[in-house]
């Protein structure tokens, strides 16, 4: 299970804390990159008197990184005071930047707008890998006010921004162009912190279904949704005629051993057609089919429930060799939605199934004892199989046992 996911971490703080670890040396290239920018704008500054803030705030900006980066790695309980602080200083280094070179008179051309503006996107990607949805949008919004206070002071007072000289158009489209991008990096980590989140949800859940299923059905289970859930599944029981009679008239070891040969049968045939044995209820045993389709389900316990036939035939010639009584069993099969998952009740979790369905199980396994069925199967199996004359399979009416509430019962044979 992902380590991220520990016992009372939140599935916000587990997507934020994985999201941010993966992150981490983006952020430091990032910076990187940020201070060459503003290294490069020193450099071949233009000439005016601010020439000089620019060496100021490169310095500053690499004592906040150095210090900032050495708090996300302590990690500590600070943390997020110190990633808050972070984007205030980001935020800050672009406002300065792009009101600097509005305030200098270093408009120069569209070039030299592009490179006042370069450091605020670069800051906003810086933010945006932090995965916090609320640190970029504080970020957008203290750029966004301050441009936009400047854009005025300047229409206000010319004096002030000689570069502004009342490019109006040119600010406007870079305004516009950041709002846009800040909402499109904000909207883009909030999408990947829900996947992530739901990921983290889907790992958790599988690892609690693995306690219980095959690690391949818990896959399927949890992608499917989470927790416990409606379901469709196709059931089979397997019932051992005559249990209590054969109780009393042969040792107890003998029918133990009885027991857990059918119980090894039943495991290998449902497992070998991808079900699960759901538990085992005194000398029956039931299982169910939860995976692919309906008709998938429906095909893999009629499968099952023939191939059981043919492994307990075998183990019955084998113990009619060795002088012991044969084993006959009674299979029923029936179809419907159900709920699904672990049911924890705090002291005990266990893996199963409940609805409807499950009693109209039993009552269709009574039906087959009755009628001296080896397989029966509910008109929901047979209509899934694709009706009474679906192959591989041959389900046959068995007259006079329609039910108002069972309909129709089916015995299952192999296809001849």
């Amino acid at each position: 299970m992902v380590s991220a996911a520990r016992i009372g971490e939140s599935d916000d703080d587990a997507a934020l804390r994985v999201m941010q670890q993966g992150g981490r040396p983006r952020l430091m290239a990032l910076r990187i990159v940020i201070v060459l920018v503003l290294l490069m704008a020193a450099q071949a500054y233009d000439g005016s008197l601010h020439a000089l803030s620019h060496w100021i705030i490169l310095g500053l900006y690499g004592l906040g990184t150095l210090w900032f980066g050495l708090a996300e790695r302590r990690r500590g309980p600070d943390a997020g005071a110190s990633s808050l602080a972070g984007t205030g200083l980001n935020a800050l280094l672009a406002v300065y930047v792009i009101v600097e070179h509005m305030m200098a008179g270093g408009g120069t051309g569209e070039g030299a707008d592009a490179v006042s503006r370069l450091p605020a996107y670069l800051l906003l990607l810086q933010t945006g890998l932090s995965m916090q949805v609320s640190h970029t949008l504080l970020f957008c919004g203290l750029v966004t006010a301050s441009w936009v206070g400047a854009f005025l002071m300047g229409l206000a007072y010319p004096h002030l921004f000689p570069g502004f000289n009342g490019d109006v158009p040119m600010q406007v489209i870079g305004l516009s162009a950041f709002v846009a991008t800040g909402l499109l990096v904000a909207d883009g980590v909030a999408r990947l912190r829900r996947a992530v989140d739901r990921t983290l949800q889907v790992e958790r859940e599988r690892g609690r279904l693995a306690r219980f299923v095959p690690n391949a059905i818990a896959r399927d289970l949890a992608s499917d949704a989470l927790g416990v859930h409606r379901r469709h599944a196709c059931l089979l029981i397997l019932d051992i005629r005559g249990f209590s009679a054969l109780s009393r008239e042969h040792p107890p070891e003998e029918m133990v051993a009885a027991l857990m040969e059918v119980r090894a049968q039943a495991q290998g045939a449902v497992a070998a057609q991808g079900g699960i044995v759901d538990k085992y209820i005194g000398d029956a045993v039931l299982a169910q089919f939860v995976t692919g389709s309906a008709q998938d389900q429906a095909r893999a316990a009629a499968a099952c429930a023939l191939d059981l036939q043919v492994r307990l035939a075998a183990v019955n010639a084998g113990r009619r060799a060795a002088g012991l009584f044969a084993i006959r069993t009674a299979s029923a099969l029936h179809a419907g939605d159900l709920l699904v998952g672990v049911f924890d009740d705090g002291v005990r979790a266990e893996y199963t199934v409940l609805g409807p369905a499950m009693n109209t199980l039993a009552r269709i396994e009574a039906q087959a004892k009755a009628a001296g069925l080896a397989v029966a199967a509910s008109e929901a199996i047979v209509a899934l199989l694709g009706g009474p004359q679906a192959a591989p399979f041959r389900p046959r009416p068995v007259p006079g046992s329609a039910a108002a509430e069972l309909g129709p019962l089916y015995a299952l044979d192999p296809d001849a």
